[in-house]
Order: C-alpha cells, then structure tokens, then sequence
C-alpha cells in the first residue's frame, strides 16, 4: 500500500490566511447585507502600470509571430531580465551580484519553501516568532520541525526567536547553534526593520558557525529611512552565508502575474557544496521558468517610466499605512510598523486574544485583519492590518475601527 508523507499529518488545522478567507466568507454568507473592508490579506488592489501593460501586449504580440514565438524558456529566467535585476537592484546599491547568481521564479513564497530540497533534512531551523507560517510549514513538510505542541501552538524541533516589543519586534541570535536561519526584514508580519549592525551580528554568526540565511526582502521597496540595508549584501560577509528572496507582488502589483527572484552567491559552499550548483539542479530538474510574457512585464518595471510608475504605487500604499497609523492613534491603540513596510502590527485592546479581537473587528466594524497568533506563539494578543486596500475603503476601515473604540 502506497504510504503517505506522515510530516503533513502533524500540520496544525489549514494554513494561515486560508483560515482568515474560511472565516470571512463564513460570516459574509450568514450576514449577506455586511459590507467587509479586508485589511487582512495582503493583496495588492492597484492596477498594473502602463509600462509593465505595454510590455506585456508587446510580448504577446511576439508570441503571435513564427519568428518571434518562444517556447521553453531557460529554468534560470531570461537573461534580459536577470542582467536588469543585477544592474538596477544590485549595482545601483554599490552590490556585486552576477546574473547567473539570480533566479527566476513563480514567487518569493514557492522558493522560501522550495530553498529546502537542496538542504538535509537533520539541519536545526531557527524562526523569528511571530513568522510568515511558509518557512514554518514548509520544514515542517519536510521532517525538519519535529512534532507539533499544540499547547504551546509551536514545533518542538524549531528555534523559535521572540520579536517582542521588548526587543524592537528584532530577533537576537540564539544560544541554540542553528543551521538555517530565517530572517525577513522589513518583517511581515511586524514590519520591524534590521540596522547594519544587526545584520552584521548575523552575518557574523553564520560564517563563524557554517549556517546558511535565508533572507526574505519582499518588502524592501518600502523602505523609507535612508539608513536602513535594502539587501542583506550591503553587510560585507553576507556573500558566503545568505540566500535571498525578493517579489514584484507588492513592489509592482505582480500578485496575479506570479514573478520574483532569488540570488544565491557562488561564493555560498556548505558540506563541500557550491549551493548556486546545486540550486540550478533543482530548478532545472523541478521547474520550467515563469512565462516570457510574465518576464518581459517584470523587465519593464526597470525602464525609467517603469521605475517611475512603480513608486507612484508605491507610495499610495504608504499613503494607506499612514491613515491606519493616524487612526489608530486616535483610537488610543498601540501600534507599530508602517514606516519601512506596508504592514501595522495592532496590539489588541483590553488584553483581548488575537482570534476573539479578529471576531470582534469583524463583526461590529465589519472590518477584516490578520490574527497575530496564527503567525506564531509570541503573536498573541496582536493582529496584522495590512496597507494594500484601496484608499477610500481604508479611510473608511480605520473610521469604522475607531467609532467602536
């Protein structure tokens, strides 16, 4: 009889933000005249700029045409874009990073998971907690994470790094020695920030003792203080311990188009290993590219009017961070976050768990927000209100938040 994987067994109820959506499509049946506004999933809602649009139709017309059509495409990405990626995300900051160092996925999601295939699987894992539940998970598929307590809403194999307000929402290195190490900044779902020095510490640490991070700047788009690293490769060192991750989902609205990057120096050996090497394996063996059309859409966003229109979006949604801060305020709530990231991390009123504040939000303000404790155990008691709604219906959201409070 064909056996199954028995890690999946183990896994806790259904992930994350299928619960939240569960939930609230729950309540919108039973209440069909609710108007919900979701600042909980963070979905972009602004369109795609011009540039990325011309580029698209441009590339579909070239697959129309025998001489111009593409079939497969390289594992690795196109070369156009990688070399882009390279020169404007890297170069411009002052970073050495080569093309045939970065690849192309369909997401920064399928690859914080996917980074695990060229990894054994007796590696001690280190979490920040809370922790976006995909790098949880995914070890946890694997066999990495051990047993789950479910009194304690955690894996008994993982090393969990409390980011609490105490320590600025920043994980410290931990006592433990960890193998992989799971860092992402700006933090979803705190949006905490590292300074050079704390990445230093990492960098530091990993190379002294053979660990690998896995670094996730999703985000780094976002970044509004000058002081703060956009790239873990700003932190001399980082070449010869860090993997990182990086999507246009939130930088340019990429949700429905699928596209991101990771880059993984040549410099990176473990166990004898070049893990670039070993990565394209994989890729190659696992994994047929993103779409041309996709890719040349991805390529736009580096053009001058890509460039131009890609921060006019971006700062609509920093707009939005700006109006839940201010209302939140003015509600007399704690909150933290939105300045480096596109993400407010809400401290619950009058000790209220993260789960019954999300039912309370939900049914009086008719307002959706991301329970805290589904992000991890040093979540509770918080939630996540995300920034990529539309205007209007934010303003309304926050105005709503704050008559009940």
């Amino acid at each position: 009889m064909a056996k199954v994987n028995q890690n999946y067994l183990k896994l806790p109820g259904s992930y994350l933000f299928s619960e939240v959506a569960r939930r609230i499509s729950a309540y919108s049946a039973a209440n069909p005249n609710a108007k919900i506004i979701k600042l909980s999933i963070g979905d972009v809602t602004r369109p795609l700029v011009p540039a990325v649009i011309e580029a698209m139709h441009k590339a579909v017309d070239e697959m129309g045409a025998a001489e111009t059509f593409r079939g497969y495409g390289p594992e690795q990405g196109y070369d156009f874009l990688r070399e882009a990626i390279a020169q404007y995300d890297y170069k411009s900051r002052g970073v050495d990073i080569a093309s045939d160092e970065i690849f192309v996925p369909d997401s920064a999601k399928s690859d914080c998971g996917n980074i695990g295939d060229i990894f054994g699987v007796d590696n001690v894992v280190a979490v920040c907690d809370p922790v976006y539940p995909v790098y949880v998970d995914t070890n946890a598929m694997a066999g990495r994470a051990g047993d789950y307590q479910e009194e304690l809403g955690r894996w008994n194999k993982l090393i969990y790094m409390p980011c609490v307000q105490a320590n600025g929402f920043s994980p410290e290195i931990p006592k433990e020695k960890a193998d992989l190490i799971y860092l992402c900044f700006p933090n979803n779902p705190t949006g905490a920030v590292a300074t050079r020095e704390q990445l230093k510490a990492w960098v530091d640490y990993a190379n002294k003792n053979g660990s690998v991070i896995l670094y996730d700047s999703a985000y780094k788009a976002f970044i509004t203080e000058e002081d703060v690293p956009h790239t873990i490769y700003e932190i001399e060192g980082a070449r010869t311990c860090a993997i990182e991750f990086r999507s246009y989902s939130k930088t340019a609205g990429f949700t429905g188009n699928r596209c991101a990057y990771t880059v993984v120096p040549k410099d990176l050996e473990r166990d004898g290993a070049k893990l670039n090497a070993l990565w394209n394996r994989r890729q190659c063996t696992k994994f047929n590219g993103v779409p041309y059309v996709v890719q040349r859409a991805a390529a736009a966003i580096y053009t001058p009017e890509g460039q131009k229109q890609t921060q006019e979006v971006i700062d609509y949604y920093r707009a939005n961070t700006k109006v839940i801060m201010d209302g939140l305020s003015r509600a007399g709530l704690s909150a933290s976050g939105g300045v480096n990231a596109p993400y407010i991390w809400l401290k619950t009123p009058d000790n209220m768990g993260s789960w019954e504040f999300f039912d309370f939000l939900l049914e009086k303000a008719n307002v959706a927000c991301t329970p805290g404790a589904g992000f991890g155990p040093s979540g509770e008691g918080y939630v996540r209100l995300t920034a990529f709604g539309d205007a209007q219906a934010t303003r309304e959201a926050v105005e709503r938040i704050v008559k009940i409070l």
